[in-house]
């Protein structure tokens, strides 16, 4: 999949396709931008099963970060940082252990609020909710 487009899609099986499909590029760090509702979640359940996850995806907004082994790497992180709005929550959550593990594949909901804990060697995502289920995706 090219790394740099736009794509809308249809339905949340489109969404989760383009997850699905990123996810056999295998980029390390993935951070998704967008309102509540513009399919990021959708997004992260297509990912994880295109890194071979075959348990249900749970949305980590109440535990932040959720963690599940994979077959080809050693884990898969997904964090969702909506309900974190001090530095000082980010900074306990050892995030910086997270994106520094060669093996872990990671991906981040509500990205914009790392600030300074924004990793630089990321790939960015923008989500933007459209009419009739559509999603804007933009990966950059």
């Amino acid at each position: 999949m090219d790394k740099h487009k736009t794509i809308i899609t249809k339905s949340p099986q489109e969404t989760q396709k383009v997850g699905e499909e990123l996810a056999h590029d295998r980029p390390k760090i993935i951070c998704l931008y967008g309102e509540l509702g513009s399919g990021k979640t959708t997004f992260v359940q297509g990912f994880a099963r295109g890194l071979g996850l075959t348990t249900r995806l749970l949305s980590p907004t109440f535990i932040i970060v959720r963690r599940y082994e994979l077959p080809k790497e050693n884990f898969f992180y997904h964090i969702d940082l909506y309900r974190m709005s001090s530095m000082e929550d980010l900074e306990q959550l050892g995030l910086s252990e997270i994106f520094s593990d060669p093996h872990a594949r990671v991906v981040v909901e509500w990205a914009e609020r790392l600030g300074k804990l924004l990793p630089k060697d990321r790939m960015d995502i923008h989500f933007t909710s459209l009419s009739n289920e559509r999603h804007k995706i933009v990966i950059t």
